[in-house]
């Protein structure tokens, strides 16, 4: 026996709507076409006698009339009150805000430009999300599970529900104008295809994927990711400098961003016309900022580990520092362009 298809809440709160506008129409006809009323006077009618207003008839009905009013009055209520009902198990059920938290999810979305598209919500892509939410870097996370959207729109993280393995759901995310996107899925070929599927619509894209085996790896390299991730691979490695080398894990802990300390590990990028293009390490100090760089990464050139004093910063530089982070805020904000 086939099983009768329920209709959600919102369903029925357009229905009844949809259907006091049917019963109020009706009113209006029949008391302009059978009882000779004017349309001004047919609205009017009809009005006080769903709202059950009490007014007396604006002419004599008749006793057809009369039997249409009561046939009238009796649909009113009862639709009225069927209304009510939908209107609060709407409500209750947080559908309202659903709808609008998932309209201004679809503005911010076509709004967002140098973005990240983060493909997958699983345990690895949670991570990935909150460091990124933490950062403050615009980010869209595109999921084919749809329980997850309230989760996600309670985070205030922009979502896309479907699979990235869609064309139109990664156009929705956005990822011809993104600048990354990180494929987190445990599905070596899902992964490919989602990394050829991202090249062919943003040529200039970055991609970072998860691999899940070594044949993984060398499709995903010959599909063009730029960055890829082994969670096995680097989890053994953690375990492996865990136990040889001890005080460097305890020191890319701390120095990790959202440590219990102050010590941050971080990048900064040099904007064009910043206060710092020109400047060399050893002329920091002179701008209240003491940090150590341990790297300098030139637009097309190989970083340099440890550099000299003297190295001078230019626009467009990436640098890696170690220091606090009321440091880094003051580097940070030197380093905007200008």
């Amino acid at each position: 026996m086939l099983k009768a298809k329920t209709r959600s809440p919102l369903q029925r709160l357009g229905f009844a709507i949809s259907a006091v506008f049917g019963v109020t129409l009706v009113g209006i006809l029949y008391y302009h076409w059978r009882t000779g009323m004017g349309w001004a006077d047919a609205v009017y009618m009809t009005v006080i006698t769903l709202s059950t207003v009490g007014f007396e008839e604006i002419r004599p009905l008749g006793p057809e009339g009369r039997w249409f009013t009561i046939l009238l009055i009796t649909t009113g209520l009862g639709l009225a009150l069927y209304t009510v009902v939908s209107a609060a198990e709407f409500l209750v059920e947080g559908r309202l805000m659903d709808v609008l938290g998932r309209r201004s999810m679809e503005k911010a979305l076509a709004k967002m430009n140098d973005h990240v598209v983060l493909c997958g919500y699983g345990r690895l892509g949670r991570v990935v999300a909150e460091e990124l939410r933490r950062a403050k870097a615009p980010a869209v996370v595109v999921d084919i599970n749809p329980e997850l959207e309230t989760e996600l729109i309670q985070r205030e993280l922009p979502c896309v529900m479907g699979s990235a393995l869609e064309t139109a759901v990664l156009e929705r995310a956005g990822v011809r104008r993104a600048r990354a996107i990180v494929i987190s899925t445990t599905s070596d070929a899902d992964s490919v295809f989602i990394a050829l599927s991202a090249r062919e619509m943003n040529g200039s894209i970055t991609i970072h994927a998860r691999a899940e085996t070594e044949a993984g790896e060398r499709h995903l390299r010959l599909a063009g990711a730029d960055q890829i991730i082994s969670p096995y691979h680097l989890g053994g490695q953690r375990i492996a400098n865990a136990l040889l080398r001890p005080a460097v894990m305890d020191f890319i802990e701390i120095a990790s961003p959202g440590g219990d300390t102050d010590i941050v590990l971080e990048e900064v990028r040099l904007g064009e016309g910043c206060a710092l293009d020109g400047v060399s390490l050893a002329e920091l100090p002179r701008y209240d900022v003491r940090i150590a760089v341990v790297g300098i990464q030139r637009p097309d050139a190989p970083m340099t580990l440890m550099p000299r004093a003297e190295a001078a910063l230019h626009a467009g530089d990436r640098i890696v520092v170690v220091g606090e982070e009321v440091q880094l805020v003051r580097l940070s904000q030197l380093a905007q362009a200008g």
